[in-house]
């Protein structure tokens, strides 16, 4: 585990105040946890979870939200940005990938 002020990822204001009001219902030692797993449309898909840091984890510090990151994950995840929308239509946390080259027509799915 390897904590780190270093963002990979980038977080809204909008989106780190909705992550901090998820996370006062955490157990302690519970972070959230950003990656990616194989599935949907387009290859991969996003994981935002609760969960204790593991030893292959990078720890980001969002002011006082600690996010964790595999290691091995976070190539498919450096440079994104991650934003909570509130509109009627667009409702929820939205992943910006620069490093998709095609995604799903929902957005939730994308492929390297």
């Amino acid at each position: 585990m390897e904590t780190t002020t270093e963002h990979l990822i980038d977080i809204t204001p909008a989106a780190l105040a909705e992550l901090q009001r998820l996370s006062t219902t955490f157990e302690a030692g519970q972070m959230i946890r950003i990656g990616v797993k194989g599935g949907g449309c387009s290859g991969l898909t996003y994981i935002l979870d609760q969960t204790a840091a593991e030893e292959n984890d990078y720890i980001l510090q969002f002011d006082a939200l600690k996010v964790a990151v595999n290691k091995g994950q976070a190539l498919y995840l450096q440079g994104v940005k991650l934003d909570f929308g509130t509109g009627l239509d667009n409702r929820g946390f939205i992943f910006e990938n620069p490093n998709a080259s095609s995604t799903c027509g929902c957005g939730t799915s994308f492929a390297i």
